[in-house]
């Protein structure tokens, strides 16, 4: 039995057994198989969309697709020396930015691994770039755990890409044809996808919230970025999808949300005039060394008036007479 054969009967087996509920990989087997009609035995080639087409999805991302830069060419710098291309495809799996080596890039154009085609589950069943999008977490899909027969050279490290609503927008993908590569390595090289996916995140939640204040909660030492964007009024803008998570808020185009409510404090007790007042007095008195005079003119008060509100908050420690 060739290996093309054996995979197909593999995959057939594990369908027939119902093995969708045991493993990830089964599981997308039974989507690639049941939900989009394809064969593990066809010799199907990625779909390669027009040129204007692939424009407009790149113009889509923008800013993403700027934010990533950076973070492509440095993983590549990592793995490209062991035959590995780098690439990021948008939600629907289409490949935007690619790196490679000049060296492997006939490998990888016969393959398919090549901007502008389309590797999502319904075009190339069980993939990493695929499977990532479906399932919304880093996937490994080593071989032979590819669906068709035909992908099962390749080695794929996929995670995604969030934006800044927190809705799943990309993945970037790491893959090799080398069949040197070992599935442990694999997964090493996963994590480091995993890691230039958050830095992409983050460097694209900075960029659509420039001149916000950007506060991290401490769940960011879990490695995901979980941050938010506050305004000047003090209003939650802005929050990644791993800080959506931790503070229980839904993908969304906008977010509008007092940040003490998110802080847990009592908005009842923190939202009224007078904790706005003595927030302005303590923040004014911060701002300007503490010194009376100077506070008093930064916020248009008289000293006399100034000392008075002080007094009333109880704040008149705090300031040098």
């Amino acid at each position: 039995m060739t290996n093309a054969a054996k995979h197909v009967d593999d995959v057939q087996r594990a369908l027939q057994a119902g093995a969708a509920a045991l493993s990830p990989v089964a599981a997308s087997w039974s989507r690639s198989s049941h939900l989009h009609s394809l064969s593990p035995e066809r010799d199907l080639l990625p779909q390669r969309v027009e040129d204007a087409e692939l424009k407009r999805d790149r113009d889509a991302l923008g800013r993403l697709l700027e934010a990533a830069r950076p973070s492509l060419d440095q993983i590549f710098e990592l793995v490209g020396h062991a035959g590995c291309s780098v690439v990021m495809a948008n939600n629907d799996g289409v490949v935007l930015e690619r790196r490679g080596k000049m060296a492997d890039d006939d490998t990888f154009e016969r393959w398919g691994l090549w901007t502008g085609t389309v590797w999502s589950e319904r075009s190339q069943g069980t993939n990493a770039i695929g499977t990532s999008i479906v399932e919304g977490r880093p996937v490994v899909i080593y071989k032979d755990q590819h669906f068709l027969s035909r992908n099962t050279v390749l080695s794929c490290m996929t995670a995604p890409i969030y934006d800044e609503y927190g809705s799943l927008a990309a993945v970037v993908d790491v893959s090799s044809c080398r069949p040197e590569l070992s599935e442990e390595f694999a997964r090493v090289i996963c994590s480091l996808a995993v890691d230039a996916a958050h830095r992409i995140e983050t460097q694209n939640f900075n960029l659509a919230f420039a001149g916000n204040r950007i506060v991290m909660l401490p769940e960011a030492a879990k490695r995901a970025p979980t941050l938010l964007a506050i305004d000047k009024h003090d209003i939650v803008i802005g929050a990644t999808y791993a800080a959506r998570k931790v503070l229980g808020l839904p993908p969304a185009r906008k977010l509008n949300v007092p940040a003490p409510e998110l802080f847990g404090q009592n908005p009842e007790e923190s939202d009224t005039f007078d904790g706005a007042e003595r927030g302005v007095l303590l923040r004014a008195l911060e701002r300007n060394g503490r010194n009376m005079t100077q506070t008093a003119k930064a916020i248009g008060l008289s000293r006399a008036t100034l000392y008075r509100k002080l007094t009333q908050h109880g704040l008149l420690n705090d300031a040098e007479i």
